[in-house]
């Protein structure tokens, strides 16, 4: 199966997909963690763009290699790990797309370039407010990237919302308080992808 952890920059989804790998591991199953961009060439070219080592790029252009790097990411590794029986925890998914790059009518168009991605049997949405999350980022001295923007980032927030209330008519999507401590956040996000996993079906091995 697959679980997916969604939030704006510093909302912590990289610490704690880690976490929820580790604590599946733990109960004896096959974890396969992953992020996107993704570590593949189209991945690996999003990632130039996004730390601004290139001319501008406009959005129709990152929206195409998001997606891209999404397909190429699903059938280079996602399909494969879930083929052989693991639960793959992936840091963004399609759902960062709607959100970092559509409004309005762009959305739409974004959906029909994500139709074949792969919906995961559960999304969970770290909801931190972009001052807290500018903080975190700071305080780890992340480097600076095109979307980084406070203005950028509750615009794209927002945008997080509109595309769960819009998009859990049809998916699994959980919301987390991710400013709580970071233990809470892990427990509640366990919790989640254990039932998700019994509910499957889906038993450690």
């Amino acid at each position: 199966m697959l679980i997916v952890l969604e939030g704006i920059d510093g909302a912590g989804t990289t610490t704690q997909a880690a976490r929820l790998a580790e604590a599946l591991r733990a109960d004896g199953r096959d974890v396969h963690l992953t992020r996107e961009p993704s570590d593949g060439p189209v991945g690996t070219l999003l990632r130039e763009f996004l730390s601004g080592n290139h001319a501008p790029v406009d959005q129709t252009t990152l929206a195409l290699l998001f997606a891209a790097d999404r397909a190429d990411h699903l059938h280079r590794e996602v399909e494969p790990a879930i083929a052989r029986g693991a639960v793959v925890i992936s840091d963004r998914w399609y759902h960062s797309s709607l959100a970092y790059q559509g409004t309005d009518e762009k959305r739409a168009w974004i959906s029909v370039l994500n139709e074949r991605a792969r919906r995961p049997e559960l999304t969970v949405f770290l909801d931190v407010d972009p001052e807290v999350a500018a903080r975190r980022r700071s305080a780890a001295r992340r480097r600076e990237e095109i979307f980084d923007r406070i203005e950028t980032q509750r615009a794209i927030a927002d945008g997080y919302r509109s595309v769960i209330e819009t998009l859990s008519e049809t998916e699994r999507i959980a919301t987390l308080d991710g400013e709580r401590d970071p233990d809470a956040v892990t427990a509640d996000l366990v919790a989640l992808a254990r039932q998700t996993c019994a509910e499957a079906g889906a038993a450690p091995r």
